[in-house]
C-alpha cells in the first residue's frame, strides 16, 4: 500500500480533496498512489497537506516485505565487486537495482556512498603519495594505503549489511543523496 494512500485515508480525505488542499492534480495523487516515485514539489506539497515529514511518505516499508531486505542486502553486497573491478563497487549495484526495480532511498543512498567513495579513494591515495614524497617515505606506503582504503570500504558495506540485516536502515547514512 503507498504510504500517500495510508495517510490520506486516515485523514479521511478524497484524492480530490488532498489535491485541493496540496494544490497538484488529482491525476498526480493517482499516479502516486499507484507507485509512481514521490519527490520534490509534489512531496513538499503533500507533506505540508498532510502535515506530516516528508521521510514518512517516501520511507520503504520493509517490515511487510522481507524479501525487499534481501535485495537491499544483495544490492549492497554487490558494492564489493570494488575489489575485483575499479568501478565494481557502482557498476553492479546499480545494474541490480534497475533490473529489479529497487529503486528506494536506502539503494539509492548506498549507490551514493559508493559514488562518493569512488572519487574519495584516489583523492586519498594521490595525498598519500604526496606526502609520501613530502616526508620521504618509502614506495611501500602506497600500496599499504591501497589495501587500507580497500579494507574501510569492506567495513563499510560489511557494517551496512549487519544493520540493513537488524534495523533495516544503514549504519552508515549520508544526510544527501547523488541519484
Amino acid at each position: 500500500m503507498s504510504h500517500l494512500l495510508k495517510y490520506r485515508e486516515q485523514l479521511n480525505l478524497t484524492q480530490e480533496q488532498l489535491a485541493t488542499k496540496a494544490n497538484i492534480s488529482v491525476r498526480t495523487i493517482q499516479r502516486i498512489e499507484a507507485g509512481k516515485e514521490l519527490k520534490g514539489h509534489t512531496l513538499e506539497a503533500l507533506s505540508k497537506a498532510l502535515e506530516i515529514p516528508k521521510e514518512k511518505l517516501v520511507a520503504v516499508d520493509f517490515e511487510k516485505k522481507e524479501d525487499s531486505i534481501s535485495l537491499v542486502k544483495l544490492i549492497n553486497i554487490s558494492s564489493l565487486f570494488l575489489i575485483i573491478l575499479p568501478f565494481g563497487s557502482i557498476i553492479f549495484p546499480i545494474i541490480i537495482m534497475y533490473w529489479k526495480k529497487a529503486f528506494n532511498p536506502i539503494t539509492k543512498q548506498i549507490i551514493t556512498i559508493q559514488i562518493l567513495w569512488t572519487f574519495l579513494f584516489p583523492l586519498v591515495v594521490l595525498l598519500g603519495v604526496f606526502i609520501g614524497k613530502t616526508v620521504n617515505l618509502n614506495n611501500h606506503m602506497v600500496p599499504i594505503l591501497i589495501l587500507l582504503m580497500l579494507f574501510i570500504n569492506a567495513y563499510i558495506i560489511i557494517r551496512n549489511t549487519i544493520e540493513l540485516d537488524k534495523k533495516k536502515k544503514l549504519f552508515i547514512n549520508l544526510k544527501f543523496n547523488i541519484l
